[in-house]
């Protein structure tokens, strides 16, 4: 198995957050799903905090917020890949598609299972 070549310690992790920095910056530029929910984030994880009443709650409110973030980026990526590729229509470049959008929605169901469920318990 060969290393592939390149930086090693420090500036290997300073180029990784670069690289990081820089997908997040083209994640906001052009995913309107992305801006929707990294503002979306931005006001519930500080209502997790407000909201859970201990701090597994304020996890369970957290995490799948947070993941959604992860498999919009994740999904994201995937089209930015097919798009890549070519113009043109094909059955799999549509089914990778589908597949990473209903990541998105799953992950979506998820975060407002575990909201509605803590919000029901406060509240109701």
């Amino acid at each position: 198995m060969m290393n592939k070549p390149g930086r090693s310690g420090l500036s290997r992790i300073l180029d990784a957050t670069n690289y990081s920095r820089k997908g997040l910056r083209a994640a906001w530029r052009h995913e309107e799903a992305f801006r929707q929910e990294a503002i979306l984030a931005m006001i519930l994880f500080p209502t997790a905090f407000w909201l859970g009443q201990t701090t597994i709650e304020q996890l369970l409110l957290i995490i799948p917020v947070a993941l959604v973030i992860i498999v919009e980026l994740f999904n994201s990526a995937i089209e930015a890949a097919i798009d890549r590729i070519g113009p043109e229509r094909h059955p799999l470049s549509g089914q990778a598609k589908d597949i990473g959008s209903a990541a998105v929605m799953i992950s979506l169901a998820l975060c407002l299972l575990s909201w509605g469920m803590i919000i029901v318990d406060r509240f109701f």
